[in-house]
């Protein structure tokens, strides 16, 4: 190993593919960053082309050794991050048979409600009810509506699961996925089969393959074809991958119980550490052991939060575009200057964040979102600070409903693209009515897959040491008191709305 080594994160997201080249004191001393596009075949599905993960993988990586001058031979191991629940159909050499169901697709709601009805004992770890966007009921859709795919395909796995076999030439399945959001088990028996049988599932085993391996265990070397692809060496140890939350839950230090990491992205997913289960609340899953040995890691999320802001920018902001065009930068400083100088509570404007259904609270696919209240007194900018404060009470609705099935709160960490806006941030910080934490790196998925190489390669005796050693706090954000009754005021319309758009 070189005098000076690295680790490397890749961070596969719904919006790009990011490479980050990471040094042993959670530093990002490189950062690569590839575009992947989403398409939208009909209302409320998503679908991705797997094999533009593996040409951003090229791109992105190249971009980060270039930006930072980095050797091959300096990247001491490789880890990695990817959306949860994307689904793969493939041949057993890795050819995707079509496009990915992207984890947002929300098509297998009736699989999701078949799977619910056997009322299988696995289900208590998921409230008693499965998300359309989770590995069983999108497998049982494929069989049930594209069934010569289905039989076509060798292998029906996750992004995850696929990228793995491109970069080692291994098939694997990780143990965080699959205890997560494939109703897996070790305290139960492992596979529901039981469940699974009754659907019609029972043939699905096969398509999976037998190893399961732990979040940040060594599965294989990079193959000769990866590291060629990539730009890297031969034989880079490669650290089992796991979900992108959860990874970046680790990029936050948010280990304790108590500790809560808000992941703000695309969606945005929550993800709490408590002593004790939560059960019967409308959290998305209660997960023993799932990160942190002894603790159960409660999993909540809303399925659009920065797609929101993207389908803005996409659609309406072509005048801002332009300034941003002309100003050298980014759209979102625009938009983001604007929204600063909007009051809080945007002048009337109430948003529901529900564009791709209700994750977490409600657990309901065919919500959808609304923008209320608008008057030709509203500006752009009254619309984005209306998305900021949508999605932030979003966050405090799914925590009030774990808080009232037995979660504590004791601390609230945010990573995630959407630590670029302070505004975003503060405004979460006056919503939930407490200090929010902000780590010094602010893409803690990468920085979390990062830590899983950097215990693979034997840099870390373990994640906790990784925590220690390469998590940092960069600043705490204190409510503004000001705020309070204008938000909950606010909070009250915004649950309220979601029963006026929602009566059954």
């Amino acid at each position: 190993m070189p005098p000076v080594c690295y680790v490397l994160g890749l961070d596969v997201g719904t919006q790009s593919l990011r490479a980050a080249i990471i040094a042993l004191d959670g530093t990002t001393v490189a950062f690569g960053v590839e575009p992947i596009e989403t398409t939208y075949p009909q209302p409320a599905w998503a679908e991705q082309d797997p094999n533009q993960w593996w040409e951003a993988a090229r791109i992105a990586v190249g971009k980060a050794l270039k930006q930072g001058s980095i050797a091959p031979e300096s990247i001491a191991a490789i880890g990695m991050d990817c959306t949860a629940c994307t689904v793969v159909a493939s041949t057993i050499n890795g050819q995707a048979l079509r496009p990915a169901l992207l984890w947002m697709d929300q098509r297998s709601s009736k699989e999701a409600d078949d799977l619910g009805a056997t009322r299988d004992p696995i289900l208590k770890y998921v409230s008693g009810k499965l998300s359309p966007e989770w590995m069983l009921p999108k497998a049982l859709w494929l069989k049930r509506n594209e069934p010569a795919a289905y039989a076509k395909a060798e292998r029906i796995v996750e992004c995850t699961d696929w990228l793995m076999h491109k970069l080692t030439g291994e098939w694997t399945l990780s143990l965080n996925h699959v205890a997560v959001k494939w109703n897996y088990s070790g305290r139960d028996g492992g596979w529901p089969r039981a469940m699974m049988t009754e659907v019609g599932l029972e043939d699905l085993l096969a398509k999976w393959p037998e190893r399961i391996v732990p979040l940040g265990a060594t599965t294989a070397g990079l193959s000769a074809s990866a590291a060629a692809h990539l730009g890297l060496t031969k034989g880079t140890p490669v650290a089992q991958a796991g979900i992108d939350a959860y990874l970046g839950m680790l990029g936050l230090g948010a280990t304790n119980a108590g500790d809560v990491a808000v992941i703000v992205g695309s969606s945005t997913c929550h993800l709490a550490q408590s002593k004790a289960g939560v059960f019967g609340s409308g959290v998305a899953g209660c997960y023993p052991d799932a990160t942190v040995d002894g603790l159960f890691t409660i999993e909540a999320g809303q399925t659009a939060t920065g797609s929101i802001l993207d389908w803005y920018r996409r659609n309406f902001a072509a005048a801002e575009q332009a300034e941003a065009d002309e100003r050298g930068v980014h759209v979102f400083e625009i938009l983001d200057n604007k929204a600063k100088q909007t009051p809080p509570g945007a002048d009337g404007l109430v948003v529901r964040d529900d564009w791709q259904g209700n994750r977490s609270p409600y657990k309901n696919p065919h919500a959808r979102g609304a923008i209320t209240g608008l008057s030709l007194g509203h500006s752009s900018g009254h619309i984005i600070r209306a998305i900021y404060e949508a999605t932030a009470c979003g966050t405090r609705h799914i925590l009030e409903d774990a808080a009232n099935h037995g979660l504590e709160v004791s601390r609230i960490f945010i990573g995630g693209g959407g630590v670029k806006s302070q505004l975003w941030c503060q405004i979460h910080a006056d919503i939930l009515g407490m200090p929010v934490h902000i780590p010094r790196e602010s893409e803690a998925c990468a920085l979390g897959a990062g830590m899983v190489a950097a215990v693979a390669a034997g840099l870390m005796a373990n994640l906790s040491e990784a925590a220690k050693k390469m998590v940092a706090i960069d600043r705490v954000i204190e409510p503004n008191p000001t705020n309070k009754q204008v938000y909950d005021r606010l909070f009250a319309d915004y649950v309220q709305l979601y029963q006026s758009l929602n009566p059954d």
